[in-house]
């Protein structure tokens, strides 16, 4: 069974993304319904918009529907690690339904639009749907799995194989999406934020970009993303898809 995001857009227009090539193939069709109902309400910020707060008490989680966001982190002097980037189709913080508050920041990295659940609803869901309960907690092991990879590429990486480390995962997750096609997609990240997310420095990162385009492997450039070679840019990323559990098999028609 394969996913058709144009299909489940169209019939879920808020919530067609979630775990699309990842599971949802595996969810009925009154899991998708119940999912698309639970929402409470659309809200849509600006870009640079702070969303959470750590430590605040939070009732609801986030879904995001269009456009990007962060979850960050900022040492006493200010300086900002970026810790995760969402995609449509991500829960932002489905963690903090059972603990109340996140640990960290969240903000968004351009105009964004989310569907809101109320943390009540997702008790709901959970006590009535149990199976439904157990995707969104493998929506919550793969933000798990992501952290761990970004560990991996922050302490064990130099500063190519960070960047292209990164921009072969958002191309993975943004194709399983259905919003990259052949290596390219819009990205709304800066590239002082692209260091933040690398740990890295601004004139690094200039630096590794300039480098990585001159050897035909990508392009980042306004906002648009442009993977030239693939096959190349995973070997220099040491990237090995696995952990983002795509359904590539049938997504490919393996």
């Amino acid at each position: 069974m394969r996913d058709d995001p144009e299909d489940d857009l169209a019939t879920h227009p808020l919530t067609g993304r979630f775990l699309l090539r990842r599971g949802r193939a595996r969810m009925s069709a009154e899991e998708r319904r119940v999912l698309e109902d639970a929402a409470s309400e659309v809200k849509t910020y600006p870009g640079r918009h702070q969303l959470v707060r750590r430590g605040q008490p939070i009732h609801h989680s986030m879904f995001l529907v269009d456009g990007f966001v962060s979850r960050y982190m900022d040492d006493r002097e200010g300086y900002r690690q970026i810790v995760s980037v969402h995609v449509p189709g991500d829960f932002v913080d489905l963690h903090g339904f059972p603990t109340g508050r996140l640990d960290h920041d969240i903000a968004t990295l351009g105009p964004v639009r989310v569907a809101i659940f109320e943390h009540d609803q997702l008790t709901r869901i959970t006590e009535e749907h149990p199976r439904l309960g157990r995707f969104l907690w493998f929506a919550t092991l793969i933000d798990a799995a992501m952290h761990r990879e970004w560990i991996f590429r922050l302490g064990r990486l130099g500063a190519e194989g960070r960047l292209a480390h990164f921009f072969c995962e958002l191309n993975a997750r943004m194709e399983a999406v259905g919003l990259a096609h052949d290596g390219r997609f819009t990205l709304a990240l800066t590239q002082p934020e692209l260091a933040e997310a690398c740990g890295l420095t601004g004139v690094h990162v200039n630096r590794t970009l300039r480098t990585l385009r001159e050897d035909g492997l990508m392009n980042f450039r306004s906002g648009e993303v442009t993977i030239l070679d693939q096959k190349r840019l995973a070997a220099v990323a040491e990237f090995e898809p696995d952990y983002l559990y795509c359904d590539w098999a049938a997504w490919k028609g393996l």
